[in-house]
């Protein structure tokens, strides 16, 4: 793992749980605005998935961009479908 990857890693960490944020956001947020595109490259060879939520960062217009793992963009939208309606339970049960 590369100190760049390490640091995108950590920046996709600090997504919460049910959101999302942007390739460019996580690339602002390790101090490379222009490195949107290696932020996705760091992303496709994310070693740990179930740990590190890549499937939690998204292009720019909101669309799902890539996603590695096994069943791809399917995959990415089911996985943020189930945030989202895990986060929705739990707001309500405040």
């Amino acid at each position: 793992m590369t100190k760049f990857e390490l640091r995108v890693y950590q920046a996709v960490l600090t997504i919460p749980f049910g959101q999302t944020r942007t390739y460019k956001w996580v690339a602002e947020k390790i101090g490379c605005p222009g490195a949107s595109r290696a932020v996705g490259q760091a992303l496709k060879r994310n070693p740990y998935p179930l740990i590190i939520p890549c499937h939690r960062v998204i292009k720019g217009d909101n669309s799902l961009g890539g996603y590695s793992g096994a069943g791809g963009a399917r995959k990415k939208m089911r996985l943020l479908d189930l945030e989202k309606k895990i986060s929705l339970c739990m707001a309500n049960k405040k």
